[in-house]
């Protein structure tokens, strides 16, 4: 009975401490709803997020706003041509200590931050992106020999433009891979920009209410991981993960596009992307377990940046949205 207890408090507190966060950012953020209920699920699971969309669309306002709402530390990088990994690490500088002997000091570099935007990643050489990249996986940097350890939650919010790729340096399959979501940022509507009109041609807002701090972030990402799923549920995440693939379900009525247009489908990091983010959503809602509208939830943010179309896909001008949704149209919750 007290074990039960304490997880409807659980529950209970991951979603008033979630509504809150929501109904702070909208007084900043216009639109994007959707948006922030998915960057929040993938910092609580522990996950990056690629972001893209045209500048200008509030990316930055959004991620920093978060940081703030949630009490964690922020910091922004602009990725360049010139740009080098040291820039993002840091590195060793030679000072003098207080007998007037000289020694290397680590001067942090920006990475060094709960919430990191890199703001359009494709853009510096990928020397400079595995620096990061590695950070990302490692939660650390190693530099002069010497491993630092990344502030914890940390999480990273890459940017792309998708209307400027020429002279950029795309991502490799294998680093977009380490991205938990890959989310689409949408143009405002007609009501959401004349509401962004008022409010960044008025005086500013008040300051920003504190929800949660580090510690509370770390006490949600634990409870994530504890909501129960039942194994029908997971072999429904199974089984739409293998739908991807030009081989899987083509005995169980898989997805006859990825049959036909995908070389390689999603890697086991998709399945854990699927099964982490229903699990929060599940929570962040105030349910107890796991459904199978919160594998469904999770399939467009999660497995878009997973799969790799042959040629003829892009003749026939098919993208990866529509290889998932026929995947989500034709795979059956149960067998």
């Amino acid at each position: 009975m007290e074990a039960l207890t304490e997880v409807r408090e659980k529950i209970g507190n991951s979603r008033r401490a979630f509504e809150e966060v929501k109904a702070e950012m909208s007084r900043l953020v216009v639109g994007h709803e959707e948006l922030v209920e998915q960057v929040f699920i993938a910092l609580v699971c522990g996950g990056h997020c690629l972001l893209e969309g045209v500048p200008g669309l509030g990316k930055t306002l959004m991620v920093r706003s978060m940081g703030e709402i949630l009490d964690l530390t922020f910091s922004r990088i602009q990725f360049t041509p010139d740009l080098m990994p040291a820039d993002i690490t840091g590195t060793n500088v030679l000072t003098d200590d207080p007998s007037g002997k000289k020694v290397f000091d680590f001067q942090y570099g920006p990475i060094f931050a709960h919430i990191v935007l890199a703001d359009e990643i494709n853009r510096a050489t990928p020397k400079t992106q595995s620096a990061l990249l590695e950070a990302m996986q490692e939660q650390s940097v190693t530099v002069g020999g010497k491993v630092h350890r990344l502030e914890s939650p940390f999480m990273v919010l890459a940017t792309q433009n998708p209307i400027e790729m020429e002279g950029t340096y795309p991502l490799p399959e294998a680093q977009i891979d380490r991205f938990f979501f890959k989310l689409l940022v949408q143009y405002p509507n007609r009501t959401e920009l004349g509401r962004i009109a008022d409010l960044t041609t008025a005086s500013p807002p008040p300051p920003l209410r504190k929800i949660l701090a580090a510690a509370g972030v770390q006490k949600i990402r634990e409870s994530v991981r504890e909501v129960p799923m039942a194994e029908a549920v997971k072999d429904y995440a199974v089984r739409l993960v293998l739908a991807t693939h030009p081989q899987g379900g083509q005995n169980d009525g898989g997805a006859r596009l990825a049959q036909r247009f995908v070389l390689y489908g999603s890697s086991p990091r998709g399945l854990q992307s699927l099964i982490l983010a229903a699990k929060a959503r599940s929570l962040l809602s105030g349910r107890p377990n796991v459904s199978f509208d919160d594998i469904r939830a999770a399939v467009l943010p999660g497995l878009r940046h997973r799969i790799i179309l042959n040629l003829e896909a892009d003749a026939e001008g098919i993208t990866t949205e529509k290889v998932l949704e026929e995947v989500l149209e034709r795979v059956p919750e149960v067998l």
